[in-house]
């Protein structure tokens, strides 16, 4: 019978059991018990210690089993002696001095003057250690029995320590070395206990120790032969619970150096948090898959018996960890995801495997015989090839154990080949609210994908408590931190890098700012400023936290502009998600879009330079968005925060067909008009609007007409129309004598403008009209123009910046629909780009 499950014949005998009423007998009704398990870093030094003796005298009242590894890396520096010495190396007695030195002044800043019986114990062990070492040293080689011998010894050192430093206040502690009653046997399934033997050695060590508090060694044990031997690694925490149950404990702490069992590995997602409550199968899958917190084997008894686990800081002895036991009803589907890394891909294909009995059970006997275990096992439903999971340091005799075991139907082609992939992780996510929950594994691969992440096999439990996927390891912790703002577990974070620091720049910097705590708190959105590159300067940040002094520091802490240097650091490895917004007016910038979205990277923009450019620019464009999964958006491109070019693509979407659509797209010519009755020459008007930064630097850029010309192109574009910029009739504004003046005379050369518009705009007020600077795409083409309007018309009376776009559809024939509100000034621009970046936190994920 399986000591670890509980038989549900209530006459069946239960060795584990058994073993606990055993460890209860002579104890009162009512006595609470606890046991606690203390690891390595928890017991580094003598001030640790310290922290250790205070946290176990300020429990409540009860029985205490302490179980305790050896101090932080002894246990390996034992091996290493132990090989040192079998090597023949002359410097292993100063390394055993070294480590017993360590030791005897730990007593001695413990225990003070009452330290002399603890050192006169070390010398003797340590004396002892020294004879093995050398007859290891005589013999050439570690012989097993000796190594486990000598590996065992922190752990004995340790509860020596310990349990003095307890009784020194006078307390009632005993020290219990586990190879005195802990009977175990070695099997192909690991560590076995014999709990009928050890339950009754038990008995007998506590008729001669009564105590109420133990400290008992961790990691050692003796076998059925009476020998010396070790629980293997993590070996200390399933002593923990084996003394656990034995004794009859009603909970178990393990103390180690974290808040308890996380939701993923926090060198990957600093994000990750404690979780409160786990079951016990939620937290075996966990530790498969890499969690490092807690050992599956070390829940096997606690399990059976139903024992709850608690996980504990021993530098945040008042935080209240994580309880691991019978699962509650699960508030969440994912609780946690895990990695399994430095894994490979065998995979053993061929079209003579379908419908054949037996193949898979081949497999896996030749991967036994091989001595290769399977992390993780996927099949195709049509039987054409099995993909299994190993690790990497196994690969080599897997792909030689299979070669071996399918050798005629190799050579006969039966099957084509037994392949090899390295470099491979396994993702787990887990959950017990994963069961019966549909679209669990869809939110995986999708958000997975949406990190551009390719997943290589899948496979998931009948229990459905696990999804599993096998993919790259350079993807592996993109997609840790992608999943674990998937499932909500922690924001969705936004790697941002910003290209063009100037006006429409720095107000949407200011905004992020300004927002950036409401979006993760209310939104899960985190959005990373990690990277601001001006046109001579870059300044990059690790943490992405941007700082009030991002200017100076541009300037002071910056260095050289190079955009190559730039992406790669926005395109970090270990971040999910990373977009570039171009707020520059650069065709150059522009021209690096195709790559950026070919490479997984988002663009958002208001730079008209690739919506209006070239066409062969924009078609590549617009293929590497389609084709990579990355998102280029540019509503802000076309009236600034106006959802212009989404009202066009919402009636296109829904079918309707645009006949035309005419607009005022410059909100500095809307200012200019709006304002220009003759009281005042244009050129002074168009002095101020430069004043009030409604201008471009250069004034003329707004005055010839070709912002405007773009916006229309963009428009054209979206609509399916293939109009290159010279395909716009564009009237420009600016005279001969204004376009040929040098651009530090630009202001004194502005009065060239005054008498042409003077006598445009006479002749408008001579036929009760008003002068407009409107756009116009229908089937007979595209133009930009100054248009004298009727005072009647929809454009004759806007305010100051506003621009006005109205589309005539087949639905909106007869009523056009118009789009109206402020189209210039970097608030507004810079609104439109935000709005842009919500939209894309949104489509991944984030709760907008």
């Amino acid at each position: 019978m399986n000591p670890y499950v509980r038989s549900t014949d209530p006459t069946a005998a239960d060795p584990l059991a058994a073993a606990r009423r055993a460890g209860l007998r002579g104890v009162p009704d009512g006595t609470r018990i606890v046991a606690h398990k203390f690891g390595g870093s928890s017991l580094a030094d003598a001030q640790r210690y310290r922290a250790v003796a205070a946290i176990l005298r300020e429990q409540p009242e009860g029985r205490q089993i302490t179980v305790v590894s050896a101090m932080q890396g002894v246990t390996d520096a034992l091996i290493a002696l132990a090989g040192e010495a079998a090597g023949g190396s002359a410097g292993w007695r100063a390394t055993a001095a070294a480590l017993h030195e360590r030791h005897r002044l730990t007593a001695r800043e413990l225990l003070g003057a009452a330290a002399a019986p603890v050192e006169a114990w070390l010398d003797a062990s340590h004396a002892a250690l020294g004879e093995l070492l050398q007859a290891l040293a005589v013999l050439g080689f570690p012989a097993r029995e000796a190594l486990e011998r000598i590996q065992g010894l922190g752990e004995v050192w340790s509860a020596r320590l310990l349990s003095a430093l307890l009784a020194a206040d006078g307390g009632d502690c005993a020290m219990l070395d586990a190879r005195e009653v802990l009977v175990v046997r070695h099997g192909e399934l690991g560590v076995a206990v014999d709990w009928q033997a050890s339950a009754a050695r038990l008995a007998d060590w506590r008729e001669r120790h009564p105590a109420s508090r133990v400290v008992a060694t961790g990691f050692v044990a003796r076998d059925a032969d009476g020998r010396p031997t070790v629980l293997g690694r993590n070996g200390s925490d399933y002593s923990g619970a084996i003394f656990a149950a034995l004794f009859g404990a009603d909970e178990l702490n393990i103390w180690t150096d974290v808040d308890g069992v996380l939701s993923a590995d926090p060198r990957l997602v600093p994000e990750a948090v404690p979780l409160a409550a786990v079951s016990y199968e939620e937290a075996c899958e966990l530790a498969y898959f890499g969690a490092k917190v807690i050992h599956p084997q070390t829940m096997l008894p606690a399990m059976a018996l139903g024992l709850p686990i608690r996980i504990r800081n021993t530098f945040r002895p008042d935080h209240a960890g994580t309880r691991i036991g019978a699962g509650d009803a699960p508030a969440v589907p994912v609780k946690g995801l895990s990695l399994a890394d430095h894994l490979a891909i065998v995979d053993v294909e061929g079209a003579g495997m379908i419908g054949v009995p037996g193949t898979a059970e081949r497999v896996f006997a030749a991967l036994r015989d091989a001595g290769v275990s399977v992390v993780m096992i996927s099949q195709g439903s049509s039987e054409h090839s099995i993909c299994c999971v190993v690790r990497a340091g196994d690969v080599e005799r897997a792909r030689d154990g299979l070669t071996a075991a399918f050798a005629a139907e190799l050579a006969g082609g039966q099957i084509q080949a037994v392949t090899i992939t390295p470099g491979i992780s396994v993702l787990a996510a887990v959950g017990d609210g994963m069961a019966g929950m549909p679209g669990v594994a869809a939110r995986l691969f999708a958000t997975l994908g949406r990190a551009r992440v390719n997943v290589r096999a899948i496979a998931q439990g009948a229990s459905e408590r696990n999804i599993s996927v096998a993919l790259a390891s350079a993807d592996a912790a993109r997609a840790l931190r992608a999943a674990h703002a998937g499932f909500w577990l922690s924001p969705q974070t936004l790697s941002v890098g910003l290209i063009g620091p100037g006006h429409v720049g720095r107000a949407l910097l200011g905004q992020i700012r300004e927002a950036a705590e409401r979006l993760q708190r209310e939104t899960r959105l985190d959005l990373r400023v990690r990277a601001i590159a001006s046109s001579r300067r870059l300044w990059t940040d690790e943490r992405g936290l941007l700082s009030a002094d991002w200017a100076e520091r541009l300037g002071g802490d910056g260095e050289a502009a190079d955009l190559d240097r730039f992406t790669a650091h926005v395109h970090a490895p270990h971040l999910p998600h990373a977009v570039i917004v171009d707020c520059s007016a650069s065709a150059a910038v522009a021209e690096r879009y195709a790559d950026w979205l070919g490479a997984g990277i988002h663009v958002v923009t208001p730079n008209k330079q690739a919506g209006a450019g070239p066409w062969a620019r924009y078609a590549a464009i617009r293929a590497a968005a389609d084709s990579g999964g990355a998102r280029w958006r540019y509503e802000a491109t076309v009236g600034a925060g106006l959802p212009v070019i989404q009202t066009l693509r919402d009636l296109l979407d829904t079918g309707d067909e645009l006949i035309a659509v005419e607009g005022i797209f410059s909100g500095t010519l809307a200012w200019l008009f709006n304002r220009y009755d003759g009281s005042q020459p244009f050129s002074a008007l168009v002095a101020e609007a430069h004043a009030l930064g409604y201008t471009e630097p250069d004034p003329r850029d707004d005055l010839s007409g070709l912002d405007v010309a773009r916006k229309l192109v963009i428009l054209a574009r979206e609509a399916g129309r293939e109009l290159e910029l010279a395909d716009v009739a564009v009237e420009s504004l600016v005279p001969a004598a204004l376009g040929a003046a040098p651009r530090e005379g630009v202001t004194a050369a502005l009065s060239a403008l005054d008498a042409p518009m003077a006598e445009r705009l006479a002749r408008a007020e001579a036929a009760g009209h008003v002068l407009r600077y409107v756009a116009r795409l229908g089937r007979d083409g595209a133009r930009v123009e100054l248009a004298e309007l009727s005072r009647s018309h929809a454009f004759a009376h806007l305010r100051l910046t506003d621009n006005i776009v109205q589309f005539t559809t087949r639905r909106y024939a007869s009523n056009p629909l118009i789009v109206q509100g402020p189209g210039a000034g970097p608030d507004v621009t810079a609104a439109g780009v935000f709005a842009d970046l919500l939209r894309l936190g949104a489509a991944l994920g984030a709760r907008l």
